[in-house]
C-alpha cells in the first residue's frame, strides 16, 4: 500500500510540473508577442493573432522570435 500511495503521488507531482511547464511557456510566447506590440491595443490584438497563426503553422519556439519580428514589421499602419 505504501509503494501504490508513494507512485500515484509521484506521478501527480510530474503531472502538477509538465502542466506548468506548458503553462510557463505560454506565457512566455504571450509576453513576446505582446512586447512587440508595444502600448498600441490595435497591434496587440494583432499580435496575439499572429501568435495563434504560429501554433497552426507549428513555428517551432527556437524559431518563434524571429517569426513574430517579421509578422510585427509587417503591421499595417493605419
Amino acid at each position: 500500500m505504501d509503494y501504490f500511495i508513494i507512485a500515484i503521488t509521484t506521478v501527480a507531482g510530474l503531472a502538477f510540473h509538465a502542466w506548468l511547464i506548458v503553462r510557463f511557456r505560454r506565457w512566455a510566447d504571450r509576453d513576446l508577442a505582446l512586447s512587440m506590440a508595444g502600448s498600441d491595443p490595435a497591434k496587440r490584438s494583432w499580435m496575439l493573432q499572429r501568435l495563434a497563426e504560429a501554433k497552426t503553422q507549428k513555428i517551432k519556439r527556437r524559431d518563434l522570435q524571429s517569426w513574430l519580428e517579421q509578422q510585427a514589421q509587417r503591421y499595417p499602419a493605419t
